[in-house]
């Protein structure tokens, strides 16, 4: 078995246990579930599905991914960036056992600003997807998926080469917002809107060019 599977797999039976474990530790019958960009509480769950449901939006996300190379009709294409999609489901494993835990934390009664504490992981991952980006080949599930890069190698290479470079800069963004609080949200919004629109007018213009030729 592949160490990423067991880690990941190890990570999902840390959350459901971690929920086990810290269900009575927690008081009142209702968790904090949601923070708003200046990291203050804005929603709330009940104890049980709070604590159990995260866990298992884990699974169900692990899991989506072990079925996508099986599905996808491009699956020969994955087996050949398949190290750096088993790494990519490792990440967001990683990702998400991070929030949950600042998220058991929280709730533990440790008082902390859970936005400052979560901005550094979505930096980072941005940076890390814009890593794996050029390594991608074309799919129908993982990548910068449009119409012009499903129907054409050429154009799915230079926009995932492209979207590397904007990911990696929106990552550092992100972190960099850290230091202007009163400007966080955009740090986020601006590079990451900026890079969606720019990809997707870019792997249009990029089919179009090749048509002509």
């Amino acid at each position: 078995m592949k160490k990423t599977t067991v880690i990941s797999i190890i990570l999902i039976i840390i959350s459901f246990l971690a929920s086990a474990y810290f269900y009575y530790q927690i008081p009142g019958d209702i968790i904090a579930s949601h923070w708003n960009a200046a990291g203050e509480v804005n929603g709330y769950m009940s104890k049980f599905i709070g604590l159990f449901l995260f866990p298992l939006i884990i699974l169900c996300i692990y899991l989506l991914f072990l079925l996508i190379p099986k599905i996808d009709p491009l699956k020969e294409n994955i087996k050949k960036f398949r190290k750096y999609y088993d790494s990519f489901i490792l990440i967001i494993m990683l990702f998400m056992t991070y929030v949950f835990g600042f998220t058991l934390a929280f709730n533990l009664g440790y008082k902390f600003n859970m936005t400052y504490a979560v901005i550094p992981a979505i930096g980072i991952l941005f940076i890390y997807i814009g890593y794996i980006l050029k390594f991608l080949k074309r799919n129908w599930f993982i990548g910068i998926r449009t119409p012009w890069t499903i129907s054409s190698e050429i154009t799915w290479g230079k926009t995932h080469n492209l979207g590397s470079v904007l990911f990696k800069i929106s990552g550092i963004s992100v972190l960099l917002g850290i230091f202007f609080e009163k400007y966080l949200l955009w740090f986020i919004l601006i590079p990451t809107i900026s890079s969606v629109i720019i990809l997707f007018i870019y792997s249009y213009v990029v089919y179009k060019n090749i048509k002509k030729k």
